[in-house]
């Protein structure tokens, strides 16, 4: 029964206007190996909170991660840019990498399944289970010695953001003025990331930095949590020359689902992008139509095999109507498959995507 629904889909004419009923869009979100490029959940696990409880859950917990079919999470191993001054990132980026690998996947090996490869997702799929996957948020976590790359490899990380909201030595950052690029010790960093396999996120880098990575690494390069800046145009958003850039690297740009990456509205209203509202404001909530916008947007301007999912929950204060929490994935099925996506398309951004940029990484450090 499944294949025939799907089969009926694919044969239905690009946007042809079909009222979907519960069981297609759930036939489509099923057949889909949906991985999602950046959770900040570990920011709770790490104080002690369980990711098995739904008692004070916020957007994240295994009953919802079931619920909305996640195949595949990146959890993030966030090091705060506070501690660039005051020393500890390599430890704090070893707690959170233990976070994830005991507090989460240890300690319900039942519905997790630590995964480094792109097999090992697959792998964790056919298990029954959710691949736990680990990316260390804040490149300030090797504490400028790129020998650290190597043992968090060892632990599992298969990504590191190089940025967060300060610059570094050797990387800018998109929320600093200056717009720093790579130095030489920022070059280093990516070929050692290129020769492990340890995928290069641009999310956070500032605009010179970005162009410089482009031109460095040998790997495709991707954001593991980043929107379209023509819709919303803040500094963490990626203008379309870049996304065309990442495209034609092999890349992929994965959907950050904050309010204010999606909606230009929301972005306008927000004490975050204005320090001049006041810090109790709240700014206007994101729908999913404009949620829609960017993956149109994205396969309008570089094609639809470079969208993937990087959702930020629980790192983002406000999320679009419809897609609270992680148990909402199907409610953007259902409106891509609304604006026009085929089953095909869907699969692709949801995980197919991901699995050949990762595997591309995999074989250019092979190489």
């Amino acid at each position: 029964m499944l294949r025939l629904l799907l089969l009926g889909f694919l044969l239905l004419p690009l946007g042809a206007q079909k009222k979907w009923t519960d069981a297609e869009v759930m036939a489509v979100h099923r057949s889909a190996l949906l991985i999602d490029g950046h959770n900040d959940v570990t920011s709770r696990t790490v104080r002690g909170w369980d990711i098995g409880s739904e008692k004070d859950a916020r957007h994240t917990s295994i009953a919802k991660l079931r619920a909305g079919g996640t195949g595949a999470q990146f959890f993030a191993a966030y090091v705060s840019a506070g501690l660039i001054e005051s020393g500890g990132s390599a430890r704090r980026a070893l707690e959170m990498i233990d976070t994830i690998r005991h507090d989460i996947v240890a300690r319900h090996p039942e519905h997790f399944q630590l995964a480094v490869t792109a097999d090992g997702i697959e792998a964790a799929r056919k298990a029954g289970r959710i691949a736990a996957l680990i990316g260390i948020e804040g490149g300030h976590a090797i504490e400028n010695e790129p020998r650290l790359l190597r043992a968090f490899y060892d632990l599992g990380a298969r990504y590191m953001t190089l940025t967060h909201t300060r610059n570094l030595e050797w990387a800018g950052s998109s929320a600093e003025k200056d717009n720093r690029g790579l130095s030489g010790l920022g070059r280093r960093v990516i070929a050692e990331m290129n020769r492990l396999g340890m995928m290069v996120d641009v999310a956070h880098v500032s605009d010179r930095t970005f162009w410089d990575v482009i031109e460095a690494s040998r790997a495709p390069v991707f954001s593991s949590h980043s929107s379209a800046r023509a819709l919303a145009n803040i500094p963490r958003n990626m203008s379309d020359e870049m996304i065309r850039a990442v495209a034609k690297k092999g890349g992929l740009v994965m959907i950050n689902l904050g309010c204010e990456f999606i909606s230009q509205r929301s972005a306008d209203t927000s004490p975050w992008i204005n320090p001049s509202l006041p810090k109790n404001a709240r700014c206007e909530q994101a729908t999913l139509d404009e949620v829609a916008a960017h993956f149109e947007h994205i396969r309008k301007i570089a094609g639809v095999d470079f969208i993937g999912l990087g959702s930020d929950f629980d790192g983002v204060s406000c999320t679009p109507k419809g897609l609270k929490d992680v148990s909402q994935w199907p409610n953007l099925t259902r409106r891509l498959l609304e604006k026009g996506f085929t089953a095909e398309e869907i699969r692709k951004i949801y995980g197919g995507n991901f699995l050949r940029f990762m595997r591309a990484v995999e074989q250019a450090a092979r190489e």
